[in-house]
């Protein structure tokens, strides 16, 4: 269970393939910190660090993963959001995150707003996925909230710590982003769904 709330920045050490896997090794500031089979959010997606070197720690992401969420697109030197498993009995300062990415989604357009940005997304509703007027949203594993929803579409405003402290500076128009959808609204959803 994670917060949302990026701890810092990661970068791509190295990548290897191994069968229909990725093993995903991090250099980041964290991995003092770290232990093996403890689990790290990597862009919003939950995975277990396997492995501890000096300075880099190793995660293993299966095909199904990469099949699901942007880490397939990963190459060395690229960063990526980091955020350790949600410690119980703290402050829940953004919303509940699972760590399992719905699916992707693409960023359509990028406004700066008098000191802050709007981003734009577009994602497959044939998923059954929704969004909300000022409902949360994690975007490579970032809690956000909505400002703008479509049935397709949707939209955030990123403030400039976000902005400079997360991948958002890296976004550009056509960027595929990792999207985990509220899990209170899925449940909804899903129980309108069934009736």
């Amino acid at each position: 269970m994670f917060t949302g709330i990026i701890e810092t920045l990661g970068t791509v050490a190295d990548l290897k393939k191994d069968g229909g896997n990725l093993h995903i090794t991090v250099a980041s500031a964290l991995t003092g910190e770290l232990q093996i089979d403890q689990s790290v959010s990597h862009n919003g997606v939950c995975l277990t660090v396997v492995s501890l070197q000096e300075g880099t720690y190793t995660v293993t992401a299966i095909e199904e993963t990469l099949n699901k969420t942007n880490l397939s697109e990963l190459r060395k030197g690229d960063t990526v959001n980091l955020e350790r498993a949600m410690i119980l009995g703290s402050r829940l300062d953004g919303h509940i995150v699972q760590g399992h990415v719905d699916q992707t989604g693409t960023c359509t357009a990028i406004d700066m707003k008098d000191g802050s940005w709007i981003f734009s997304f577009v994602y497959d509703d044939k998923l059954g996925n929704p969004t909300i007027e000022k409902g949360s949203i994690t975007i490579d594993g970032t809690s956000l909230t909505v400002v703008g929803s479509g049935s397709n579409t949707f939209s955030v405003a990123i403030i400039p710590y976000t902005y400079e402290n997360t991948r958002f500076n890296t976004y550009k128009v056509g960027t595929v982003v990792n999207l985990e959808f509220d899990v209170i609204g899925k449940y909804v959803a899903k129980l309108l769904q069934l009736r």
